[in-house]
């Protein structure tokens, strides 16, 4: 089990765009993706780009077997490895929601994201994926593929005053849950 560090906003590599990735199914695809999924188990998170441990690849994982305690009313979002993804909106329709993120630990803002997008790319093994999702999951999906083009979730924020610390917008959270 490798935990790696997550960089933190301020931190210019997290600025970056990130490279295809090139070949599938090597063993430095698999030892990173399982740290990943190490890191983020180790922190609750819901999503996490390879940029935010410093890997400049079009890399991201998703999802949990179970609720999120740093998003419990959130519905499950299937454990998915994603390289070289493209998002599709399907609609120029946008639902607001809040966003936290571990490269900006203990703020929460409120976010536009697409409603539905479809998102296609590959799998570690390079077999492709191509779902269509809505909700949490588009959210999730939209939050991690923007760490591939250098964006944080606040350069996306509309209304400032929905953005603030999360133990002060969700008291019962707690701080050790963001």
């Amino acid at each position: 089990m490798t935990i790696r560090e997550i960089l933190k906003m301020g931190d210019p590599r997290l600025l970056r765009i990130a490279a295809p990735v090139t070949e599938f199914d090597t063993d430095e695809i698999h030892l990173l993706v399982s740290d990943m999924f190490d890191t983020m188990r180790s922190v609750n998170g819901a999503g996490l780009a390879a940029p935010q441990i410093g890997v400049d690849l079009q890399l991201v994982i998703f999802g949990t077997d179970a609720v999120n305690p740093r998003y419990p009313d959130a519905p499950l979002v299937p454990r998915t490895v994603l390289l070289n993804p493209v998002i599709t909106p399907l609609s120029h329709e946008e639902e607001d929601g809040w966003e936290g993120c571990l490269s900006v630990p203990g703020l929460r803002g409120v976010v536009p994201r697409f409603s539905r997008i479809r998102y296609t790319g590959f799998d570690p093994y390079g077999d492709p994926i191509d779902r269509t999702v809505d909700g949490f999951h588009a959210r999730v999906v939209q939050h991690e593929c923007d760490h591939l083009i250098g964006k944080l979730y606040p350069m996306r924020i509309r209304d400032f005053t929905q953005f603030g610390f999360t133990e002060v917008l969700f008291p019962g959270l707690g701080d050790a849950d963001d």
